[in-house]
């Protein structure tokens, strides 16, 4: 499946955001998508994940209560919004998808990725 990620940009700390992750192809096919990010000479982390038929969300320690993962079946678009947003989220995010079960933690189970969307977010 191809992911195409948008909605990124630059907002003053205490802001919002929402990403957008459209597919190209229906996605309940897959077990679970989500997002990670990347800061500037850091590793790829885990932000949040939704699996598709069991509806549960994870979200990372650091974003939980301020980001909220949600989908659109009938436009098959994973979204991220992410309120009270830091300096410290500011990072390329990427969306992801796997097709198989796993920790959805981990970016190894994840076989589609999105281009990535940057994140600035000022003090």
């Amino acid at each position: 499946v191809q992911l195409q990620a948008s909605g990124g940009g630059l907002v003053q700390g205490g802001g919002s955001l929402r990403l957008s992750c459209a597919a190209s192809e229906r996605t309940f096919t897959r077990y679970a998508m989500g997002w990670f990010r990347q800061a500037r000479g850091k590793e790829r982390e885990f932000v949040a994940a939704f699996t598709w038929n069991a509806g549960n969300s994870y979200y990372s320690d650091s974003v939980k209560g301020r980001f909220t993962i949600s989908r659109d079946n009938a436009k098959e678009t994973l979204y991220l919004q992410m309120n009270s947003l830091k300096p410290e989220d500011t990072a390329v995010y990427y969306c992801a998808a796997r097709k198989y079960g796993g920790s959805v933690y981990s970016s190894g189970g994840y076989d589609s990725w999105g281009q990535g969307t940057l994140v600035t977010v000022s003090s």
